[in-house]
């Protein structure tokens, strides 16, 4: 970005040159421009203007935001279902044509529950005050708490990637349960017929809504049908990454 390509060429012009009086004052001038460069990007909520991207600074690391999952869940249930919402969302970016911002993608689901099982009545309500205790940025948080809109919280989902995760987090639910009652106990051999099936019993799953993946897909414009099919497409390709996660 071109904050740290500036402070890097006067580094390089000060090394080679001696540092000067100068030399130093236009560098601290160079970094308090680039700074507040970034600063009004953030203030005016516009990024787009920016070169590269804006998350190389203010995204935590993977390893981070799975410690801070781990801090308020230990059900093994739970973890497994934060990690496959992560992976299913780095696959839907891809898809989508956010190849760029899938590792960013998949921060967002797998915190996405990140209040639930120590709050489950207050799912959604609480995750901003765990998720700021940890350091996790804004646009994240917004990410987390979206996919609660009309069932918690009135935070609306904007973002493609914020629609998907409201559309596909209870659906993952749902097709895990299918592929357990598979001979399989896989998603790898399930069709979308079969799936299609289980969705429309109303006892299967039943904590599973269907009304919020309805919502989901409505709220993408899509229809229903390629809903489903992306996503179980997704949890087939990404199954053997997710198994290797939690075994």
């Amino acid at each position: 970005m071109r904050i740290f390509a500036i402070i890097r060429v006067n580094i390089n012009v000060s090394i080679h040159a001696g540092i000067t009086a100068d030399l130093l004052h236009a560098f601290l001038h160079a970094f308090v421009q680039a700074f507040l460069q970034v600063f009004a990007g953030i203030i005016a909520g516009d990024f787009a203007g920016m070169e590269g991207d804006w998350r190389e600074i203010f995204v935590m690391t993977r390893e981070e935001a799975f410690e801070l999952l781990k801090k308020y869940n230990s059900d093994p249930f739970h973890i497994r279902h934060a990690i496959t919402v992560e992976a299913v969302m780095k696959w839907f970016a891809k898809d989508q044509g956010y190849g760029d911002e899938a590792d960013y993608w998949g921060l967002v689901g797998l915190l996405h529950d990140i209040d639930f099982e120590l709050y489950p009545d207050q799912h959604c309500i609480k995750a901003p005050e765990l998720l700021r205790a940890g350091g996790v940025p804004e646009d994240i948080i917004h990410g987390v708490v979206s996919h609660g809109y009309g069932i918690t919280v009135d935070v609306k989902p904007e973002h493609q990637m914020e629609k998907i995760l409201f559309a596909s987090d209870e659906l993952t639910g749902l097709i895990w349960a299918a592929a357990l009652m598979r001979p399989s106990k896989s998603t790898k051999d399930m069709e979308l017929k079969s799936l299609k099936k289980k969705y429309k019993s109303k006892g299967f799953a039943a904590g599973c809504s269907r009304e919020v993946i309805a919502r989901g897909a409505e709220m993408l414009g899509w229809d229903l049908n390629e809903l489903l099919q992306k996503t179980l497409t997704a949890m087939q390709d990404c199954e053997d990454e997710i198994l290797a996660q939690v075994e």
